[in-house]
C-alpha cells in the first residue's frame, strides 16, 4: 500500500469508486440506447463506435453535498460488434463490447492526488435472446447475458482511475418493447450485475454488493430513418467493502438523457445524445454527458 493513504482516507476514497471508475461512471453497468431491444433478422452484422465526454464537478455523501474541490472528466470510446443469427427459431445476438479511453481526475480529494489514467478497458462478451420478436403487434422481448473480462488496464496504485477494474463482473438485462401506432415506442429494461472482487486496489481488497438498474425510453419516430427519445436511469445497491471496511456507499442515482438518431444512408445510422444527473446519492454527479454514435449495418 502506498505510503500516502491512510485506512481512514479509504473512507472518503472509496465513496467514489464506482463513479470514478471509466465503465462503470455511466448509470447502468450497460446503459442501453433506445431501440436496442428490437432485434434485427438473422444474417445482419452491426459495426458500432460510441464517444462519450462525461464532466463532474461536485461530489455527494449521503445525499449532501461535499464541500471539497472536485473534478472528473471521462473521454470514454465503445466499440462494439453484433451479430444476428437463428437459434431454434430465436433471434440472438452475439457480441463484444471493447472500452477505451482517458479517466481524469482534476483534483485532488480523499487523499488521492490529481492524475489520470488511458488505455483500453475491460471487454464484454454476450449476447440478448428475443422470446417475444411480433413485428405485426410491435411487441419484443429479450433477456440478456454479459461477462466483463478483467484483461483491461489497470494500476493498482490509482484505485479508481483506472480504464480497467481488475475484477469479473456478470450483468444481466431483461427488456420489453412496445409500439403504440405509427410513431410511438416504449422501451422498458430491468439489469441486474453481480461483482468478483478487485483484490488490489490501493493495497486492499474491494468487495461490492450485487447493484440494479431500471431504465426507460419514450421514443417518437418521425420516420423508419429517423427518430428521437427521452430517456430514464435509475440505479440501486451496489455498496462497496474496502478492507475489510463498509463504505456506505449505494448508488441510488438517476438521470435524463435526450437522443436524435437518423440513417443518413440506408446502411449507416448517426445518433447524438444529452443529458446529466438527476439526483446522486454518493460519488460525483455528472454535470453534462455528450455522446455520439455511428453505426454501419452490413
Amino acid at each position: 500500500m502506498p505510503t500516502q493513504f491512510s485506512f481512514n482516507s479509504l473512507k472518503h476514497i472509496a465513496t467514489i469508486t464506482v463513479m470514478a471508475s471509466a465503465f462503470t461512471v455511466q448509470a447502468a453497468e450497460i446503459a442501453t440506447d433506445p431501440g436496442d431491444y428490437v432485434p434485427l433478422p438473422e444474417g445482419v452484422n452491426l459495426g458500432i463506435l460510441y464517444a462519450q465526454y462525461t464532466t463532474r464537478d461536485e461530489v455527494y455523501a449521503n445525499g449532501d453535498k461535499q464541500p471539497v474541490n472536485a473534478g472528473l472528466d471521462t473521454t470514454i470510446g465503445l466499440a462494439r460488434f453484433v451479430h444476428y443469427t437463428d437459434i431454434g427459431g430465436v433471434i440472438v445476438d452475439p457480441q463484444i463490447i471493447v472500452p477505451f479511453g482517458k479517466v481524469d481526475l482534476k483534483e485532488p480529494i480523499g487523499g488521492l492526488d490529481a492524475t489520470s489514467e488511458t488505455g483500453v478497458g475491460d471487454p464484454l462478451v454476450g449476447a440478448t435472446a428475443w422470446f417475444v420478436n411480433d413485428p405485426d403487434s410491435q411487441q419484443w422481448f429479450g433477456l440478456s447475458g454479459f461477462a466483463s473480462l478483467p484483461v483491461g488496464q489497470y494500476d493498482e496504485d490509482k484505485g479508481p482511475v483506472n480504464i480497467g477494474e481488475n475484477r469479473w463482473k456478470g450483468i444481466f438485462q431483461a427488456g420489453y418493447v412496445k409500439g403504440f401506432g405509427d410513431h410511438w415506442m416504449v422501451d422498458l429494461i430491468g439489469e441486474y450485475s453481480v461483482y468478483g472482487d478487485n483484490d488490489d486496489f490501493l493495497g486492499f481488497r474491494r468487495e461490492q454488493e450485487d447493484s440494479q438498474s431500471i431504465q426507460a425510453h419514450f421514443r417518437y419516430l418521425f420516420s423508419q430513418q429517423t427518430h428521437v427519445a427521452l430517456s430514464y436511469y435509475q440505479d440501486f445497491g451496489g455498496e462497496t467493502t474496502v478492507g475489510g471496511a463498509e463504505q456506505d456507499d449505494e448508488l441510488e442515482r438517476n438521470r435524463w438523457l435526450a437522443t436524435f438518431a437518423t440513417f443518413p444512408a440506408p446502411t449507416i445510422q448517426l445518433q447524438v445524445q444529452a443529458g446529466q444527473d438527476i439526483d446522486v446519492e454518493n460519488g460525483f454527479k455528472e454535470d453534462s454527458r455528450v455522446n455520439f454514435r455511428i453505426l454501419k449495418v452490413f
